[in-house]
């Protein structure tokens, strides 16, 4: 609502109501069950907690999407609310009369406050917020008995006090609560405190990890025993697990089996789609290890600000499992000194699937460019690549435009700035760069109809900006 536009006569039933708090909770029970999302929100942003531990106890809906409104942690709000579901289970409320199913804590389902919650049997999208765990299975009727709580977790190095209230309470009504995570984000957080966190919910519920610590290799090895369980995880993102973490280890023989035992929880998880490994440090032999135990055909691998070797390329090209690739992703993974034929080999096997291609800042040059222009030229799903900040000839740049003639799904493209266009020190020469960018989109006008398309050369080191040419000149700030 605007401020000129005037309030509709819901909006003042619903705040004449609250007026009264007494009156508003024991009209509760009388309430038509399309006012109660109104009132709801209402109370909601005036911190009426009296008013929302009494409507989550009348709840008429099988599912109460709070994460939504409450998109900063509130510790009082969250306490009324958790109230309101210990309230459900008085002796005062028959099981028959239990609407609420799923308390939804996530910043999701916005259109139920928008809209009216919904048909009679509420928001059927709730059933599929969480899937039943697939270990130990619970008796039908308990699973219909129990609530389920369902949050994302961002640990960074300690709990706030919203996740230990919630986590508390959580572990106390383990019989009446499924508290479920879907997506766990953990960030230098003690590990002793992980498995405090993890000993809450069922690991099945995770569908998204990432693991950002800086652990030693040793508790990483003990974070394993819960990775081997989360069996619905689809997404994992590694982040910093380099030679440092290996420093509290005393023989390379430990390192081998610290690191072969963390590598072969991957043969556990059947449901993974997305790897991201960051920073990540393994031997080649370790590497082909990992890809050798996926399950599942990946839709994305993303592998960045790592070193690869021609081993670690070939694992990846001999890999069935990546053979479906949607998206690739080896931003500032150096391939300068590495033999191109694995990657070549990699792209003609994802070719008919390939989306989104990023190669920035591998410091690729000619001869290696020329080599994956075959591959590449047949990857007619792309619609994104980038080239950025490689070291590239005007000639094979136009090349390289030449063999996109049959790429009709680009629509993002990002190249290079020519090596011509910088001087012996590495600075630009802003009258090459305004020369030849052009003559290079010219060229690319005359294969195909381009969408978005961007040259530019490296960062400046002084003001951190690149000069950019897309059909007009910009030059970094120091050029200017």
């Amino acid at each position: 609502m605007s401020v000129q536009d005037p309030p509709t006569l819901l909006q003042l039933a619903v705040q004449r109501l609250l007026m009264d708090e007494a009156l508003a909770i024991s009209s509760l029970q009388y309430l038509p069950r399309m006012l109660f999302p109104p009132l709801f929100k209402e109370a909601f942003y005036h911190r009426q907690t009296n008013v929302l531990r009494a409507m989550v106890a009348l709840w008429p809906f099988p599912f109460l999407p709070l994460g939504t409104l409450m998109k900063t942690p509130h510790l009082e709000i969250l306490q009324a609310v958790l109230d309101g579901v210990d309230m459900l289970w008085t002796p005062k409320v028959l099981p028959r009369r239990r609407k609420l199913q799923v308390l939804d804590l996530r910043n999701m389902h916005h259109d139920f406050w928008d809209v009216w919650a919904g048909p009679e049997d509420g928001d059927r999208s709730a059933e599929t917020v969480c899937e039943k765990p697939k270990g130990k299975r619970l008796h039908r009727c308990a699973l219909r008995r129990r609530l389920k709580v369902v949050t994302d977790l961002c640990l960074r190095f300690h709990l706030n006090e919203h996740q230990a209230h919630l986590l508390q309470w959580a572990q106390q009504r383990r019989r009446s609560v499924w508290l479920c995570c879907v997506k766990l984000q953990i960030w230098a957080l003690p590990g002793y405190t992980v498995r405090k966190v993890l000993a809450v919910f069922q690991p099945d519920s995770i569908q998204e990890l990432e693991l950002n610590t800086g652990w030693s290799l040793s508790t990483l090895v003990n974070f394993a025993s819960y990775l081997d369980r989360m069996r619905n995880l689809q997404k994992l993102l590694l982040t910093r697990i380099h030679k440092n973490t290996f420093r509290v280890l005393n023989t390379s023989l430990d390192i081998r089996k610290c690191i072969t035992k963390f590598v072969s929880q991957f043969s556990k998880l059947n449901s993974l789609q997305y790897l991201s490994m960051n920073g990540i440090y393994f031997s080649s032999e370790h590497m082909k290890q990992l890809f050798r135990y996926l399950k599942t055909p990946l839709e994305s691998l993303s592998i960045t600000m790592c070193k690869l070797s021609h081993l670690d390329l070939t694992s990846l090209s001999e890999s069935q499992n990546l053979h479906q690739l949607k998206h690739l992703n080896l931003r500032l993974v150096k391939l300068i000194d590495l033999y191109p034929v694995p990657f070549h080999d990699l792209l003609k096997s994802v070719a008919d699937t390939l989306e989104t291609l990023e190669l920035e800042g591998c410091w690729m040059v000619d001869s290696q460019l020329i080599t994956l222009l075959p591959a590449l030229s047949q990857c007619s799903q792309l619609t994104r690549v980038n080239f950025y900040d490689n070291d590239i000839s005007m000639a094979v740049l136009k090349d390289l435009l030449y063999h996109t003639a049959n790429l009709s799904q680009l629509t993002q493209e990002l190249y290079p700035a020519p090596l011509e266009c910088y001087d012996d020190r590495g600075d630009v020469v802003t009258g090459q760069f305004a020369q030849l960018c052009p003559e290079l989109m010219g060229t690319l006008i005359t294969v195909r109809q381009p969408k978005r398309v961007s040259f530019a050369t490296y960062v400046c080191h002084e003001c951190y900006q690149r000069c950019v040419y897309d059909l007009e000149t910009r030059l970094c700030r120091c050029q200017q």
